[in-house]
């Protein structure tokens, strides 16, 4: 405003903060500072981002807040990855919700979340990075250092990563007609068209526990590993994935489908091949890397498939 000056609102919301018990505080960007190109405000960059930093007047008001040194839930209004280093590295910061963008009835959504009526389930569908520095310039194609599937350092908070107000941990998980799925993936050695590998399916039945003291939804997630082949991704891929009520006390069984299809890699020129002979499932509520196993504190299930 013409007659503002500069930080009156930063030192409106700290006066506010100073009367409260716990503090809510709204952080994120807009379609000025991330979108599709030609939206207005950001076409520098064409429409993208530069940074996973937060505008220096949300970083100001942060460590303002953080001099105070009470309780703040955190709400990230965003539609990407951000850098929370700073709340998930300083204890004054009780809690972090990923909201996006929440839309017009956001708020009560965010409410009921904040105050118990219904627990958090949501996962990441993407990763949140450290820092720029360890992803290949954005003009580079390459997918190295890209994504879960390819990156080599810590992710700051993993792919597939979510926590929620309970417990669930997975007490048993066991591949459904793994004969029948190691015929059909023999049969593909030689011609993946003709194998039936391409239309079948097959299931993991996993047995989860709520130990927990609330109600809540999780989301049970398959990653596959190819243990030998070169032409596979370098960690890991997401190959199932069923989102499972799980009442407090209960333990519920559920089957979650995998396409056999998910083996197969591509090769130089573009074609679908079995290329290993060698391949573990991760069965869990999390990826199996350790990041994912840290922060959520429940470790998935290994299954190993060889022929």
């Amino acid at each position: 405003e013409p007659l503002a000056k500069a930080d009156d609102r930063i030192a409106e919301a700290v006066g506010v903060a100073k009367l409260s018990d716990v503090i809510v505080l709204c952080v994120g960007l807009d379609e000025t500072l991330e979108g599709e190109e030609g939206d207005t405000g950001n076409s520098y960059a064409s429409g993208d981002k530069d940074s996973l930093a937060l505008p220096q007047s949300q970083i100001n008001l942060i460590e303002d807040l953080k001099k105070l040194n009470k309780p703040i839930v955190l709400l990230n209004m965003t539609g990407s990855a951000m850098d929370l280093s700073y709340a998930r590295d300083d204890k004054n910061f009780g809690a972090i919700i990923q909201t996006w963008y929440p839309g017009a009835q956001g708020g009560k959504a965010i409410a009921d979340i904040l105050f118990g009526k219904v627990s958090p389930s949501g996962k990441l569908p993407v990763t949140f990075y450290e820092s720029l520095e360890e992803l290949p310039d954005f003009k580079d194609y390459s997918m190295e250092g890209r994504t879960y599937r390819y990156m080599k350092n810590k992710a700051q908070y993993p792919f597939g990563f979510g926590l929620t107000y309970s417990k669930v941990e997975m007490t048993s998980a066991k591949l459904l007609n793994q004969d029948g799925l190691v015929t059909v993936l023999k049969n593909a050695k030689d011609s993946v068209a003709e194998s039936g590998v391409l239309d079948a399916w097959y299931e993991v039945e996993v047995e989860l526990s709520n130990t927990g003291a609330m109600d809540t939804d999780e989301v049970v997630q398959v990653y596959v590993k190819d243990n030998f082949s070169s032409l596979s991704v370098p960690n890991h891929s997401l190959c199932g994935i069923k989102r499972v009520e799980c009442k407090k006390g209960e333990l519920v069984a559920t089957r979650v489908c995998i396409p056999a299809k998910a083996f197969l890699v591509y090769d130089e020129e573009g074609k679908l091949r079995l290329d290993s002979d060698s391949f573990t499932l991760y069965v869990g509520v999390s990826q199996p890397d350790e990041v994912s196993v840290s922060l959520g504190g429940v470790k998935p299930i290994e299954l190993n498939l060889q022929f």
